[in-house]
């Protein structure tokens, strides 16, 4: 069974968390509780303060708009190669005057 702590101890940590000043993994560490714990404590603050609703749709349109913009990169990039070594290919034909 884990250990149960105090609610003062909870709102500090959650507060912390709040600030953004430091990774989630390092805030868990520095309190001596696990990540997890930390996310779920997290998740159920929002949930009492109305946070998540907002919060998370907007994270998630951008999260969303992220992974969309990464896979449109990868293609550009592709194509670009694609395009290079077409050059290449079609220079090697080509003499220089």
């Amino acid at each position: 069974m884990p250990k149960a702590f105090p609610e003062e101890f909870r709102r500090d940590v959650i507060e912390v968390a709040r600030k953004g000043e430091a990774p989630l993994r390092q805030i868990a560490k520095d309190f001596g509780i696990s990540e997890a714990c930390l996310h779920r404590w997290l998740k159920v603050a929002d949930r009492d303060d109305g946070v998540e609703s907002a919060g998370k749709r907007d994270g998630g349109d951008q999260a969303a708009e992220l992974r969309e913009a990464h896979k449109r990169i990868k293609l550009l990039e592709q194509e670009a190669e694609v395009m290079r070594r077409a050059v290449g290919y079609l220079s090697r034909g080509v003499n220089p005057k």
